[in-house]
């Protein structure tokens, strides 16, 4: 195994790598909330921008690893609120292509920060 870290993506926020190669052609992304890395802070807006930040998150480690969104297989979205699944899915389905990956969402109860999405994913490399 190998940790996969970016400055292109906000570091990890406890004890975990932002990603880590599987060494067998997968590569799983951390759980990215939408933190912009260059300013520490959720951007302004709602469901819509959060999203958006949390999946170029992701991009940008998935690319880190020799990957990119056109390779994901299987993701799964957090939300602190059922009510925003349809938004998130507007935003959600313009980084994404078909064949869609697989995907869980999920409403928890509270997420990190108080971010309204989290956004994980499993690549091939």
């Amino acid at each position: 195994m190998k940790a996969i870290s970016s400055s292109k993506a906000p570091a990890a926020i406890g004890p975990y790598s932002q990603a880590i190669d599987s060494g067998a052609g997968l590569v799983f992304v951390s759980g990215q909330l939408p933190i912009d890395p260059a300013t520490g802070a959720f951007p302004e807006g709602g469901i819509k921008e959060q999203t958006a930040q949390s999946i170029r998150n992701a991009k940008a480690i998935l690319e880190e690893a020799g990957s990119g969104l056109a390779k994901v297989v299987k993701t799964t979205v957090f939300l602190a609120d059922m009510a925003d699944f349809g938004a998130m899915n507007e935003v959600y389905s313009s980084y994404f292509t078909s064949p869609f990956p697989a995907r869980s969402a999920v409403a928890v109860k509270d997420l990190p920060k108080g971010a309204l999405v989290e956004i994980e994913c499993i690549a091939r490399v």
